[in-house]
């Protein structure tokens, strides 16, 4: 996408992702005189168990047919563990940035990658067959997939790739601009996003617009009473940015 230059000129936009994965967003943002805030209303730590060091050493060992990559801190936490020619198994990725993240450690495309970027939607591409597919999610990710993934004839295994915290209160900066009105927009990428941040708001004046990356995002921000104000499509972050100047467009 070519930026507008000036076209959120003025805009304070609040970001709820992670810091460590914002500077995209942020510099998208910043180059269409948009003021971006890092309000991190979730925190991903990696995940340290025997049944997920069980499972790597299977797809290491190639007694996986398939592994599923939900986000990109899946991906890291791969990079963290394994080499990428240990991951002998076929790639299934939701999401440009997960899948673009894979393909710079592993240097090798996925094998699937859905045009939409949602679990759904995963489940719907993925091809009837046989064997083991490795799950490996978020603590809280919601279920769903795996039994999709069985009933077309898939055995999957399940295992947390990493843990979703999520802060008592939200960092100064923000709290100051949402407890001053200076917020004019506030842009979920997840539904944890969502769930953390209503955790630690504390004082909000005005009423800021809602943006959000995906449906599964925009359902968890209304059935927290937030009106959604647009939501991405594509499911990517150029999408949230696209979205954000939709909204604030002149009229």
């Amino acid at each position: 996408m070519s930026p507008r230059r000036g076209s959120l000129s003025g805009r304070v936009v609040l970001l709820t992702r992670p810091r460590e994965q914002s500077e995209a967003l942020v510099r998208e943002l910043e180059r269409r005189g948009a003021t971006a805030i890092v309000a991190p209303a979730i925190q991903l730590v990696p995940a340290r168990s025997p049944a997920l060091t069980r499972a790597l050493g299977d797809l290491a060992a190639g007694r996986f047919e398939w592994i599923t990559l939900t986000s990109r801190a899946t991906v890291e936490m791969l990079a963290s563990r394994l080499r990428p020619r240990d991951v002998k198994a076929k790639v299934a990725a939701i999401g440009e940035g997960t899948a673009d993240a894979f393909r710079r450690w592993a240097r090798r495309d996925t094998d699937l990658t859905p045009t939409t970027f949602t679990t759904e939607a995963l489940s719907r591409a993925f091809p009837k067959g046989k064997g083991r597919v490795l799950c490996a999610r978020a603590d809280i990710a919601p279920e769903g997939l795996e039994d999709a993934l069985a009933a077309k004839g898939w055995t999957p295994l399940r295992v947390d790739a990493y843990r979703t915290r999520m802060p008592r209160s939200l960092p100064p900066e923000p709290r100051a601009a949402l407890r001053e009105g200076r917020v004019d927009a506030v842009a979920f990428t997840s539904a944890s996003t969502v769930r953390g941040f209503v955790r630690a708001l504390g004082a909000v004046k005005g009423a800021p617009k809602v943006v959000c990356i995906g449906p599964v995002t925009a359902r968890e921000a209304r059935a927290h009473g937030f009106k959604v104000s647009a939501v991405a499509k594509p499911h990517t972050i150029e999408g949230v940015v696209a979205a954000l100047e939709r909204v604030f467009a002149p009229r």
